[in-house]
């Protein structure tokens, strides 16, 4: 017996089993053979050759350094050189598994058929695969969208489809996008097929935005908008949703034409505004966060999906609030009244103020009409001072109720901010939160005596004040004017006064009329020359106590006339 066929341990030689043994080999041809022999360095083959092959050990060995084959094995194995220089059948079992990978991935490649890879390293542009031999996989087909992190792929199993393949120049390019492609078409398919608006669905989100979600339903994207995800109120999707989880939504429209699929998912959940005017009843105290400002309130959260509004004009009883942010914040905790509720509209008022009793209610109580009160000026006006007596009240004094004599231009002549001033309280209107103060009358009105002191047809001196289109004023006393009109000034009416008269100029004038309530003094100085005048105005004077509707002006024409009369009847 030969050795040969001692170690194939049956007395079968590999020409009982596979044929001749004068069987012709071509190099490159890969050859099933039999395992003869091991030993640390080779592996014996016999492939029905007229000689046995020697195929280093390292090529049957795991990355453990066992052996994976034993004596008897069948294997295939690639014929490199029928015969070398020393006579030799040169063998390979790695270049046999290579080129049998190859032909498989050639035969993959032309019929379009996937191929299993495990992805092993980052290189430029992609990722690389190993489906056997080492393949480019770039990074734009990778996934249907792009992927930022290719490194969390390493190690990561998959179908692939090659979509480049040159075996000579040992170059193949895969594409993963392209089956997610083909298998997202069916899912697609099968989704428009049994799409209808009023469906509720799984889904997966795809994408977040500022305005909402993009929701995978299976091959086609719909649009969850952010005022459909709750009823309360989302400032962005992110707050409720990250990428990849699963939710039911409920589609709201379908568009077939151009596949786009609206969704909505407070639409599958109770709606709170209903039955929201039982829950809430007018005048009930409620508390609520501050979810939003705007210039004219303040919207307060009181469940989700249910807001009321606090009008600027409801935040204070006595400030004059001109923004809802000099009160509240956004994520205040504050406490309300239920104005009113509008279920319709989805509306609820809300007041704060109502919270504390309003101070106009008892105002007349402390503060009664002729009280004496001081506070500190808050503001200056055109047409008046505002004294703050306490937090949130404020008491007018108008212009003309700063003095009795003085006519006040502007009160800003007189005062300032911040500065101490005592008033008498003169009227309270509590429907329109009015407060009327006087400083005048902490003082008695002197034109009560001055009727008294400047009697008609009395002479005055005094300098003049002021020289005016109309006429001149002479001043009689601090704060007392009295006026010459023009037609007083001289025996014939002088048209320009300023031409004859001037400031400080030093006048004797008779007093004419007196009137307390216009506080006006009308003075003559063409009476001080006329004798008949003056002795008319001395009998105006004395029948003043006895004409009670007649002014003094009306009796003193109506004697001057009588006289001119008299005169020219003569």
């Amino acid at each position: 017996m030969s050795e040969t066929t001692e170690q194939t341990g049956g007395g079968e030689s590999f020409a009982d089993l596979f044929g001749s043994s004068d069987r012709s080999f071509k190099e490159g041809e890969i050859a099933r053979g039999k395992v003869l022999s091991i030993d640390n360095d080779f592996v014996q083959i016999d492939i029905g050759f007229k000689s046995e092959g020697m195929i280093a050990a390292w090529e049957f060995m795991t990355e453990d350094g066992e052996i994976t084959v034993s004596v008897g094995d069948e294997v295939e194995v690639l014929v490199e050189e029928v015969e070398n220089e020393d006579g030799q059948l040169v063998l390979s079992k790695e270049k046999a598994e290579r080129l049998k990978v190859w032909d498989e991935i050639s035969r993959a490649y032309e019929n379009e058929e996937p191929v299993e890879g495990t992805i092993v390293a980052r290189v430029k542009g992609g990722l690389s695969v190993d489906i056997g031999v080492k393949a480019f996989l770039p990074g734009s087909q990778v996934d249907l969208r792009p992927v930022r992190n290719l490194e969390a792929l390493l190690g990561e199993k998959a179908q692939f489809k090659i979509i480049k393949f040159n075996k000579r120049r040992g170059n193949i390019v895969l594409s993963r996008r392209a089956l997610l492609e083909t298998e997202r078409k069916k899912m697609r398919e099968g989704t428009l097929a049994t799409l209808s608006e009023g469906q509720i669905l799984d889904g997966v989100i795809k994408n977040l935005t500022d305005y909402g979600a993009f929701i995978d339903l299976g091959g086609i994207d719909g649009l969850l908008h952010i005022t459909d995800m709750s009823w309360g109120r989302i400032n962005h999707p992110g707050e409720l949703f990250h990428v990849g989880d699963e939710i039911k939504v409920k589609v709201l429209k379908f568009d077939v034409e151009a596949e786009r699929v609206s969704l909505g998912l407070k639409q599958i959940q109770p709606d709170p505004w209903i039955d929201a005017g039982m829950r809430y009843p007018l005048g009930m105290r409620i508390r609520g966060r501050v979810v939003s400002l705007t210039d004219y309130g303040a919207f307060i959260e009181l469940e989700p999906g249910i807001e009321g509004l606090v009008h600027v004009s409801e935040m204070s009883w006595t400030k004059r609030v001109k923004h809802p942010s000099k009160v509240v914040s956004i994520g205040d905790e504050v406490e309300a009244v239920v104005l009113d509720v509008d279920e319709r509209d989805r509306k609820i008022s809300l007041g704060m103020k109502q919270i504390e009793e309003n101070p106009w209610t008892v105002i007349e109580e402390r503060y009664p009409v002729g009280t004496r009160v001081s506070g500190q000026v808050r503001n200056i006006t055109n047409f008046g001072i505002f004294v703050g007596l306490e937090e949130g009240i404020d008491g007018l004094v108008h212009v003309s109720d700063i003095s009795w004599t003085e006519q006040v231009k502007h009160p800003s002549d007189r005062f300032e901010k911040g500065d101490e001033v005592e008033a008498v309280v003169l009227k309270i209107d509590k429907e329109n939160e009015k407060f009327s103060l006087g400083i005048k009358q902490l003082e008695a009105n002197p034109w009560d005596d001055i009727q008294k002191k400047y009697t008609v047809g009395s002479e005055v001196t005094g300098p003049i004040s002021s020289v005016t289109d109309f006429g001149v004023f002479v001043r009689l006393e601090e704060g007392i004017d009295g006026l010459v009109y023009s037609s007083e000034l001289a025996a014939e009416r002088i048209e320009n006064p300023a031409e004859h008269f001037k400031e400080g100029q030093e006048v004797t004038a008779l007093v004419v009329k007196v009137d307390p309530n216009e506080q006006k003094i009308s003075l003559s100085i063409r009476a001080v020359n006329d004798k008949a005048e003056r002795a008319a105005l001395k009998e105006v004077a004395a029948q003043q106590s006895a004409s009670q509707t007649t002014t003094l002006g009306d009796l003193l024409a109506e004697k001057l006339q009588a006289q001119k009369v008299g005169e020219t009847s003569e």
